[in-house]
């Protein structure tokens, strides 16, 4: 527990950030890899779901973290941010290697990190504003502990194709939840919540 502090303060440092009033705005290049994502999760598809039942595992997504409705944009680009990065994360480990079409793999990887790179400037810009970090801390803490949980589930699984396919199921989910976020937060008039 005592390296996992270290790790998380990094983590969160690394990947979080207000953003406030600033003027910080998705390119729309932003909203089709999204799209594109979510075809590369569904077409990654090795293992019927209905064979998978008995794996079936409530994860705990923080849904109110990313539904975007009481959020800042800061909180919503820290939000984001955090669950594009859990996702590359938990598809570039040597595990996901050996489970996944090695093509499909790489697109997935490329998109995913294509994403993160269009949301770094917001989030330079947004590590200037230290009040609103303290909040955002909440949201990336939880999504943290949501990938923890799916980690901690593969390896109790063994990493089977079973477990892979809830995961993959549970992912595109997640994904599409943030996909909504990123929609609010493309739009003019997306008002997340309150400065």
């Amino acid at each position: 527990m005592a390296l996992l502090l270290p790790l998380l303060t990094a983590l969160v440092m690394c990947s979080c950030g207000p953003l406030g009033s600033l003027g910080c705005d998705l390119p729309q290049s932003q909203g089709r890899l999204s799209r594109k994502t979510l075809v590369l999760l569904d077409q990654m598809r090795r293992v019927s779901t209905s064979l998978c039942l008995e794996d079936r595992n409530d994860f705990g997504f923080p849904r109110e973290m990313v539904n975007g409705s009481q959020l800042q944009k800061a909180q919503a680009v820290s939000v984001l941010h955090e669950m594009l990065q859990q996702i590359f994360n938990l598809f570039h480990t040597q595990r996901s290697s050996a489970a996944w079409n090695t093509t499909l793999l790489v697109k997935l990887r490329t998109g995913l990190h294509q994403q993160l790179q269009h949301l770094e400037t917001c989030l330079e810009q947004a590590m200037a504003d230290e009040d609103s970090a303290r909040v955002i801390d909440n949201a990336t803490l939880a999504l943290w502990r949501y990938f923890w949980r799916i980690r901690l589930y593969l390896r109790e699984k063994n990493y089977s194709d079973c477990a892979w396919e809830i995961v993959r199921v549970e992912v595109m989910s997640s994904f599409s939840s943030s996909t909504n976020l990123q929609e609010k937060l493309r739009s003019k008039d997306g008002d997340l919540g309150s400065p």
